[in-house]
């Protein structure tokens, strides 16, 4: 009889594969043990770590406790408290809810659980079990309502998981990082966080908008909160509320991106995405944005159960979903113009002290020269600067209030070479301006000279506003010919040979299934055959591009987030290259009138801050700026 070669594992081995699901580090610890803290209601959570949390790693908290009955429970495996039936699986309200964490980190480390479910402290219970064995040993101990996990010499019966992790201070770094997701999304909750003896971190709780406001200045820097810009959304079920940052306040790398969906962390391709779509237009290069987001909708919405560590979600209806975070995320960018602050963050409300008392210790993400364009200090729109629309030329020097621009026989117009006399007329022009008063000049104020024929000087009641002539015309030329694309649709062409094209099955599967999105991208593509499909009409204004590939890349993305903007991202390529060769030329002398038109323009357009290229179009220096440079007042 031949041996068998299929056997059941014993209950250790099932626990220790999957710790490797479940425990990667000691920062898979903290968050599962975090997760447990939340939903147990506490409003208090203490993390001790010793070592990088490899010698050590303690969590308390002063939530509702665990039950003496339910202590062995809690450290076996499929057991929860979270849910009981497959609908509960499919509407999951709670963070942890495997019933696999304790049991997993048990099986790999030697761990103890100290709880009471009362207010008397003698009716503390402790529960002990190590990895080898996994039995586990109940005993009295007095402790306060809540819970205690302790976690000690984490991988000690697998010293190959053991060689993988990182050095003490990479290690400590990625729980600190943990801790500081679980306390954006949960301001409700105070948290401590102490290395080696020394408290690092100490975060005290609030329930209001302001106590959010100053959790989120506590974790990400007084800097993120002051250059960005409030969102806050409810629309079709879903609710999307937080902070951009402003694309000047772009980073080298994703390290200050923060979405939560009904509260969970997540990574999630729909939502990069769509992230990603909504910047496509105003960030530079291969920069990142900052934001933190909070998405919420209904719990029978979204699936939380598909990853093991639970870092990714799939949404009922990814389509909807994406289209929401960029419909909302790109009207807020779009809404930012030079001189209404109706949509900033607002951190001048909020005491200074509370700075002070949220980041003890704490290490916030600072903005270096390498990690930070030169920001604007002005942000939103300025509604009641001109609307007419008009291109450079059509607005004149008579246009303008005499008593602010004066005529001084087109010298103002003339480029300053370096070393040169100012213009005649400039001291007078200067002088004048100097008075002015915030009620009465527009957020970028009004022209004084033209340098080096490519920048604009400018003065406005906060200081002096300098402007990339070329960078703004182009930005205010790119969004008139996408308006005007929106306003008439997509102009198609028939081919004349249709082109063949044989599909994969996967490719296949996602033209049927998202075949009327063609339609509205200006593609006109029918069933040839089994899997081939014919291309008959294409968008006008990609006639020299290669429709084949178009059409698999769109296709690419309808199959992984249900949405593609392929064809509308290489349109706005076109229309950027026909702005830029559109837009006013370096070296061309422009008049105050025409330099006058181009800042009310920028007032008025969308994404003016940036030209097609992400790049600034204008920076302002206010008065004490320029008091430093010349060391003024001291």
């Amino acid at each position: 009889m031949a041996t068998p070669k299929i056997r059941q594992l014993d209950n250790r081995l099932a626990n220790q594969i999957a710790a490797g699901e479940v425990v990667e580090r000691p920062a898979s610890v903290v968050k599962e043990l975090l997760e447990n803290a939340i939903d147990a209601q506490a409003s208090v959570v203490s993390v001790d770590i010793e070592e990088g949390g490899v010698k050590r790693i303690r969590i308390t908290d002063n939530g509702i406790g665990i039950s003496d009955q339910d202590l062995p429970l809690a450290l076996a495996r499929h057991a929860t408290s979270k849910i009981a039936s497959i609908d509960d699986l499919e509407a999951v309200a709670t963070l942890g809810f495997r019933g696999e964490a304790l049991a997993s980190i048990a099986s790999v480390s030697k761990l103890s659980i100290t709880s009471n479910t009362s207010d008397l402290p003698a009716n503390g219970r402790a529960a002990y079990c190590e990895g080898r064995e996994m039995q586990v040993s109940i005993s009295p101990q007095a402790h306060p309502r809540g819970t205690t996990l302790d976690i000690r010499d984490l991988f000690y019966n697998t010293p190959a998981r053991r060689k993988f992790l990182r050095t003490e201070r990479t290690e400590y770094a990625r729980i600190e990082e943990v801790v500081k997701r679980t306390a954006l999304a949960h301001p409700e909750v105070a948290f401590v966080l102490s290395h080696n003896g020394k408290v690092i971190q100490r975060l005290p709780a609030g329930s209001t908008d302001a106590d959010l406001q100053r959790r989120v200045i506590g974790v990400c820097g007084e800097a993120f909160a002051h250059q960005s810009v409030v969102v806050d959304r409810v629309a079709h079920g879903l609710s999307l509320r937080g902070w951009v940052g402003l694309p000047t306040f772009s980073r080298a790398q994703a390290d200050l991106q923060y979405f939560f969906v009904n509260g969970r962390v997540v990574k999630d391709k729909v939502i990069t995405h769509a992230v990603r779509q909504a910047y496509r237009d105003v960030l530079y290069g291969g920069r990142h944005p900052a934001y933190v987001l909070f998405l919420d909708l209904e719990a029978n919405r979204v699936d939380v159960n598909v990853h093991p560590t639970k870092h990714e979600v799939r949404f009922r209806d990814s389509r909807s979903v994406h289209g929401f975070v960029f419909s909302t995320l790109g009207r807020t960018l779009a809404d930012v113009r030079p001189g209404d602050h109706t949509n900033e963050a607002n951190v001048s409300d909020l005491p200074e002290s509370s700075f002070e008392q949220v980041s003890i210790g704490l290490n916030i993400p600072t903005i270096r020269s390498s990690d930070a364009i030169s920001p604007s200090e002005e942000k939103s729109g300025f509604e009641s600067a001109s609307q007419s629309g008009l291109g450079l030329s059509a607005l004149s020097l008579s246009s303008m209030d005499g008593s602010w621009i004066q005529d001084s026989g087109g010298s103002l117009s003339q480029s300053i070479a370096p070393g040169a006399s100012a213009p005649a007329g400039l001291a007078s022009q200067s002088s004048v301006a100097r008075n002015i008063s915030a009620g009465d000049v527009p957020p970028l104020g009004f022209a004084v000279a033209h340098l080096h024929g490519a920048y604009i000087v400018a003065q406005n009641a906060n200081g002096m506003v300098l402007v990339d002539a070329h960078a703004a015309h182009e930005r205010i030329t790119y969004e008139r010919l996408k308006a005007a694309r929106a306003e008439n649709g997509l102009a198609r062409q028939p081919l004349l040979v249709p082109i063949s094209l044989h599909l994969s099955g996967g490719e296949m599967a996602a033209f049927e299934e998202f075949s009327v999105a063609f339609d509205g991208l200006g593609l006109v593509v029918e069933i040839a055959g089994e899997n081939s499909v014919l291309i008959r009409e294409i968008p006008v204004i990609l006639a020299r591009d290669n429709a084949e590939q178009l059409v698999r890349d769109v296709l690419a993305d309808l199959s992984e987030v249900g949405h593609s903007d392929r064809l509308s991202a290489r349109i706005d390529e076109i229309l950027a290259t026909m702005a830029c060769h559109g837009a006013v030329r370096a070296n061309r002398a422009l008049s105050i009138g025409e330099m006058n038109a181009l800042l009310r323009d920028m007032e008025v357009t969308e994404n003016s801050g940036q030209c097609n290229h992400g790049r600034p179009t204008w920076v302002q220096l206010s008065h004490d700026e320029l008091d430093k440079l010349f060391l003024r007042g001291r």
